[in-house]
């Protein structure tokens, strides 16, 4: 899938690659020079100025990296755990335990599919009431074993169904909020791709939120935002600039502490390099906040989710 903006990237890359195949029998390595500078200068261009809706259309792209992708590159040994010890497994979401560098530590996330087979599977990355109260009891699990929990979002929103209501969705992401709120080991939120509303908050608290650099977090997504208030999905452009919802705004409103970046013309253009690159931030974070007390990181936990947002009496 090449997004429209990027067209004029591929063509250039296209003919790069065409030019290579006749290196061989001619003399044009200058010209393919030239024009690698600039297919790079206007990728820099391109990528400097991606509007809100843009950002929102990398986030979604279909060969974008996922949490198990994340996790097989950044991680030895993964277990992964199934099950809320109640109803089934959902398998919108993953977690388990794995080696992050010298430490073991739980990660977590939402769990998208590439293609209709695997996103009926993964119900399109969107979670049940049984995936929070999964999600829940591993992060209990890794408090029971003074383990950091390390939690990556990518989400279009919790499931809406009927089903879901009737099995308590709104109390279970509620829980998970009280629950996330006071426990005893470092909690690190990542959102990697899509973040929104409840079912990305869900397993969104923590005592650091990084973002990675296109991707988006928020209430609503740009076409419900538009569709509530011009009655038509014809506006999700302007609905995505007034939602303030890239990682530079919600840097600016101090919702997100940190963006981490990725591979030049984003995340789906290098899996391994995207991989390392949030791998290094995580190991700097989890050095960060592991140094803090444990009655004190509860306490910086809880006034970080107070203090944000603003409103005038």
């Amino acid at each position: 899938m090449v997004l429209e903006f990027e067209k004029p990237i591929l063509d250039l890359e296209q003919k790069i690659d065409e030019m290579r195949k006749m290196a061989d029998s001619l003399d044009i390595s200058d010209e393919i020079n030239r024009l690698e500078s600039k297919v790079n200068e206007l990728r820099r261009n391109v990528f400097d100025n991606l509007t809100p809706w843009q950002i929102v259309q990398l986030a979604r792209h279909p060969n974008r990296p996922y949490t198990l992708d994340y996790i097989y590159l950044m991680t030895e040994n993964f277990v992964e755990l199934h099950g809320d010890r109640n109803f089934k497994d959902d398998k919108a979401v993953v977690g388990g335990f794995a080696t992050l560098g010298d430490q073991t530590v739980m990660v977590i996330g939402q769990q998208k599919g590439r293609d209709t087979k695997s996103n009926l599977y993964r119900n399109f990355g969107m979670m049940n009431p049984e995936g929070y109260r999964k999600a829940l009891r591993l992060m209990k699990l890794a408090e029971k074993f003074d383990k950091p929990v390390i939690t990556l979002l990518d989400t279009p929103g919790a499931y809406p169904g009927i089903e879901a209501e009737e099995r308590g969705q709104a109390e279970a992401i509620a829980r998970n909020l009280i629950e996330m709120s006071r426990l005893k080991v470092p909690m690190i939120v990542v959102i990697i791709g899509e973040g929104a509303s409840g079912g990305a908050l869900g397993i969104g608290i923590g005592d650091r939120i990084l973002m990675l650099k296109y991707c988006w977090y928020s209430v609503i997504s740009p076409e419900s935002c538009s569709s509530i208030l011009w009655r038509s999905w014809d506006f999700k452009e302007q609905a995505a600039e007034a939602l303030k919802l890239t990682a530079n705004d919600l840097l600016k409103l101090g919702i997100i502490d940190r963006i981490v970046d990725e591979p030049s013309g984003g995340a789906h253009r290098n899996h391994q390099e995207a991989a390392s690159i949030l791998k290094k931030a995580l190991l700097e974070e989890i050095e960060l906040v592991s140094k803090i007390k444990k009655d004190k990181l509860l306490d910086n936990r809880i006034k970080k989710f107070e203090k944000m947002g603003f409103w005038k009496e």
